[in-house]
């Protein structure tokens, strides 16, 4: 039993690091620069007006 777990320890180390190394290739770069941006390409929100109503002060 413990040969099988370290088995499926390396399988799980090695697919772990295969898709931190697929992530942070070079063939990705200009994939993860444009979702970087992708926060700041929602529209504004609305500024809230104090005097909207909804507030009992």
């Amino acid at each position: 039993m413990a040969v099988l777990n370290g088995i499926m320890t390396i399988i799980a180390m090695a697919t772990f690091l295969g898709i931190v190394w697929w992530a942070f290739s070079r063939g990705r770069a200009d994939a993860n620069h444009e979702a970087s941006l992708l926060p700041f390409a929602v529209p504004d929100e609305r500024p809230i007006n104090k005097n909207d109503g909804g507030s009992h002060e």
